[in-house]
């Protein structure tokens, strides 16, 4: 081989190496995304995503998102959900651990398991550049929106956790939980602070109720629907509330608007959790096609926006739920005397016309037997009330240790044993949650992985330029 032809090897050698190398940049560029979006169903894991599901298709007639778009064209994982010191969690440990990618204890507000602030994953996102949008169904001030944008050594520290957020100023802050942004007596804060006044002073629209939002323009918006929690959606005949997927589309014209170096917008629909603590099967699926609702929205403007990534999650699962087959009565164990949950089961959850909170309000601390039985005749049509849940709700008696919630979680028992919608506790279970993951940086959530892992990854997607 003559010197020339050994000079030519070499500069084709180089030019391959860097064509591969420039490859491998852009490659890694395109797969950075501009917008990051993160619908997170509290309390919800596959079982209730497949809960959304089945029953969205057989009640509703529509398809699921959920499965049907982002689990099923995008990316699939697996996370633990446990604390840094046990097996089961809170939503306080998880979302600060899928925040921040760092272990802690049940309670903590983005702060590591020695009490010392650590990185938010909203902070990673500021430090990129990008907008910061923070939207839950529960008050704006409880466990999951607090861990992903601000740190607290407990979750009880609403009235700092608002405070930081006034400091922080996220473009978009929507949910309840009005009370800690007002003095007493209209508030329930000690200290005199009016926060509402301070964010319209720093140029915030502030809306209280849908048609406020609607009306919020493109600047920085406060919305603040309730004083604590916003309603259930099986409770909302008349509300004047905006929907999940009202605040989620509001956010993104917001955002999208308004962030040169793109946006993180975190979007949690708190009911799921709620609804499995009180075992509310009916309360739960008018929930999950809310969240479906919602993360539609997240989709379509991903796919006039394709340089955004939408993940779906949860941190935990609630509830133990278990749709099955079961006896009819315990007159026998007898096959010919077991049902399996369908349709037709799924239509009597249609029936119910109140959550399970508003039952337990209803009735109170001590309640009577006869409206007890008016209570359940004219809001549980077709269910019927055997006695020893009649008694315990009565006696307001826990069905056992692991139920908190005396007459919700018994009035749940009833509407399981007639529909095979049963729950194995009120608490938080250990089971994994699925990670659904769509748009560039979508295989980075592919896999087992621990739930600060998620964080890691998140914190090195939301920081990129």
């Amino acid at each position: 081989m003559n010197g020339t032809h050994r000079h030519w090897l070499r500069a084709a050698a180089i030019v391959l190496v860097a064509l591969a190398a420039t490859g491998c940049a852009t490659q890694q560029l395109a797969q950075t995304p501009r917008n990051v979006i993160i619908m997170y169903a509290d309390g919800a894991a596959a079982t209730q995503f497949e809960f959304g599901r089945f029953s969205s298709e057989a009640i509703r007639k529509q398809p699921y998102a959920i499965t049907d778009t982002v689990l099923k064209q995008g990316t699939i994982g697996l996370l633990t959900t446990h604390p840094h010191e046990a097996f089961a969690t809170d939503s306080a440990a998880t979302a600060s651990a899928m925040s921040t990618g760092v272990k802690t204890t049940i309670g903590a507000i983005g702060v590591g398991p020695d009490g010392k602030p650590v990185r938010t994953a909203a902070q990673a996102a500021k430090a990129g550049g990008k907008r910061i949008g923070l939207i839950t169904t529960s008050e704006i001030w409880d466990a999951s929106p607090a861990a992903f944008s601000v740190h607290a050594r407990n979750r009880s520290e609403s009235a700092s956790i608002v405070d930081q957020y006034l400091a922080f100023e996220p473009f978009v802050i929507m949910g309840g939980g009005a009370d800690f942004f007002l003095p007493k007596p209209a508030g329930k804060r000690g200290d005199g602070k009016d926060v509402i006044a301070a964010f319209r002073g720093k140029g915030y629209k502030v809306a209280r109720n849908a048609a406020e939002l609607r009306s919020a323009g493109s600047g920085p918006v406060l919305g603040l629907f309730s004083d604590e929690s916003m309603d259930h959606t099986i409770d909302r005949t008349g509300s004047d509330e905006p929907t999940l997927a009202e605040m989620t589309g509001a956010a993104l014209r917001i955002l999208s608007a308004n962030s040169p170096q793109g946006f993180f917008l975190f979007v949690e629909n708190e009911s799921t959790d709620t609804l499995g603590h009180r075992n509310d099967a009916a309360g739960l699926m008018r929930e999950m096609w809310t969240f479906d609702d919602a993360v539609k929205v997240a989709l379509d403007f991903q796919r006039r926006s394709p340089d955004t990534l939408v993940i779906v999650t949860g941190d935990h699962e609630t509830g133990a739920l278990s749709a099955t087959y079961a006896l009819k009565d315990l007159s026998t164990t007898s096959s010919k005397n077991r049902f399996y949950t369908a349709k037709a089961q799924l239509e009597m959850l249609m029936k119910v016309k109140m959550s399970l909170d508003k039952a337990a309000e209803a009735l109170g601390n001590k309640p009577d037997g006869a409206t007890l039985d008016k209570l359940v005749a004219e809001n549980f049509p077709g269910f019927t009330l055997d006695s020893d849940i009649r008694e315990a709700i009565l006696k307001q008696q826990p069905l056992e240790r692991n139920f908190s919630y005396p007459t919700q979680n018994a009035l749940g028992r009833m509407v399981s044993r007639q529909t095979g919608v049963y729950w194995g506790t009120s608490g938080h279970s250990t089971e994994p949650v699925i990670v659904g993951a769509i748009g560039p940086g979508a295989e980075r959530f592919r896999g087992y992985m621990d739930n600060a892992d998620f964080g890691r990854i998140l914190q090195t997607i939301l920081e990129a330029r």
